[in-house]
């Protein structure tokens, strides 16, 4: 997958940077998970953070991150993450910035996905991967959260 110069705010070393984070809030804590809600939506996801010490019931930002199983492009469809209580499995939206190894998708909040290097978990039926394109990504169990 080639890397695009119209994604400045992704660095291929560091990942996403505080104007691709995601904005929600921390509703609780335990066993090295939290649970965000991201702004403006109802989701609750359970993501692991095992060193959490940044504020409960506040606005915060940070990084969601899953690794793919599975991504496709589609067609049509809107934005979303499934379930919407629990951990990430599916996210779909349009793809915000991307480097060779990571796209960053719109999903109803931000999500930062990790590429994998295997071409065969790569269904680009509607086209390339591409900033503004619209994907679907079965996501591995192991979603995470850091606070930026």
């Amino acid at each position: 997958m080639a890397e695009t110069n119209a994604t400045a705010t992704v660095s291929a070393s560091t990942g996403v940077t505080a104007g691709l984070a995601a904005a929600g809030k921390v509703t609780a804590v335990k066993d090295g998970q939290v649970v965000f809600c991201p702004a403006n939506t109802s989701y609750e996801l359970y993501l692991k953070c095992p060193s959490y010490a940044g504020p409960m019931h506040k606005p915060v930002k940070g990084t969601l991150r899953v690794t793919a199983r599975k991504v496709w492009t589609v067609p049509s469809g809107g934005n979303f993450i499934a379930p919407i209580f629990g951990p990430p499995r599916i996210i779909q939206g349009r793809v915000r910035a991307m480097t060779a190894r990571q796209i960053v998708v719109q999903a109803g909040t931000l999500v930062l996905v990790d590429l994998p290097d295997d071409d065969i978990v790569y269904d680009l039926a509607t086209g390339p991967i591409a900033v503004g394109n619209l994907v679907n990504v079965t996501a591995l169990p192991g979603a995470s959260f850091d606070l930026v």
